[in-house]
């Protein structure tokens, strides 16, 4: 676990930290070198960092392919009408490829919580001279608060794009660190039209859609939503009653999302 020097903790965090194993409780962020790699595809070029080099995304970069290539250009194809929310954004695969599609006054609102995948994001904006981007190293959910972040798997290995949140780790794996959660509706303005809400948040996208739902029921954008093999959305009585009810429909699975648009 990592802490923030002067940064207030619940007592409830307190317990947490103090419970999990092997972790030291007083370990303090420790700014270090980024160790990374820069690759380029059609796209442009990315910030990726070396200790996720074992991952799909990455390896799919590094060779100057695409990862989730059909999920991009379904993106780029329909933001055409306003601003795209991204979270899940790991080292910024998808931002050089939407960026450029998207109107003169349109913006990303992306969203990325591990910390050193959110430092790779910020390069990939730099390199790829992106300003239509709005990074934040913050995970969505249903209110403003913080969880714990899980960012290793239990080979030690880091878990990067998969870092997920937690209430309690699976033993054995111990390594993550409290992190900052926001909502939609809280972040983006609303005279900002939403054309579309991409959510990659490792079985957290319920929790980020209750927290943008305002923002859903004003703008009515296209969802692009994980799919999970244990969590099926569409058996989850809140999205029916809030979601559904609007005029969603799923309408196609690409590269293991679900797709919904509004016939509203």
């Amino acid at each position: 676990m990592s802490l923030v020097i002067g940064q207030i903790f619940s007592p409830g965090e307190i317990f947490f930290a103090i419970g999990l194993f092997n972790i030291k409780f007083l370990e303090f962020i420790k700014m270090t070198v980024l160790e990374c790699r820069i690759a380029y595809n059609k796209y442009g070029g990315y910030c990726i960092p070396e200790s996720c080099l074992h991952r799909p995304a990455v390896r799919r970069v590094l060779s100057g392919s695409i990862h989730e290539p059909d999920t991009i250009e379904y993106i780029a194809a329909h933001c055409s009408s306003g601003d795209v929310i991204h979270a899940g954004t790991f080292f910024g695969d998808f931002l050089p490829g939407v960026s450029a599609a998207l109107p003169s006054e349109s913006k990303i609102w992306a969203f990325e919580p591990n910390f050193e995948s959110y430092r790779c994001a910020r390069i990939t904006i730099e390199i790829n001279n992106l300003r239509n981007v709005v990074l934040a190293c913050k995970a969505l959910g249903d209110q403003k608060g913080r969880a714990f972040l899980q960012t290793r798997d239990f080979d030690d290995k880091e878990l990067g794009g998969s870092s997920r949140i937690v209430s309690t780790l699976p033993f054995g794996c111990a390594h993550g660190s409290f992190v900052e959660i926001d909502t939609i509706d809280d972040v983006v303005p609303r005279e900002r039209n939403v054309a579309l809400i991409h959510l990659d948040v490792e079985g957290y996208e319920d929790y980020a859609l209750r927290g943008g739902i305002k923002t859903i029921k004003r703008c009515l954008p296209i969802l692009i939503i994980e799919t999970w093999p244990k969590k099926n959305i569409l058996d989850d009585p809140w999205f029916s009653d809030n979601i559904l009810n609007l005029g969603y429909k799923k309408v196609a699975d690409i590269h293991g999302n679900s797709l919904f648009t509004c016939s509203s």
